[in-house]
């Protein structure tokens, strides 16, 4: 499994949006990210610097990539 890279909250929401999630709405620091295909969860992501691997690492799991495939968006 390739190692997870160190990302913002900004390029998360970038890559997660090639895949077809949309922000739905955001409050305060933290963006509602949503997709029209049922089978995949809401994604909460804040809106850090950096966020942390395990936190990456779930917001991955919840849109149903691998972490090759995030990597490679």
């Amino acid at each position: 499994m390739p190692k997870l890279p160190v990302i913002s909250g900004k390029d998360a929401i970038k890559k997660l949006e090639k895949v077809g999630y949309c922000i739905i709405r955001q409050k305060g620091s933290h963006v509602r990210l949503g997709c029209n295909d049922k089978m995949r969860k809401l994604i909460t992501i804040p809106m850090h610097n950096e966020l942390k691997v395990g936190l990456l690492h779930e917001i991955i799991k919840d849109a149903n990539l691998t972490v090759g495939e995030f990597i490679n968006l």
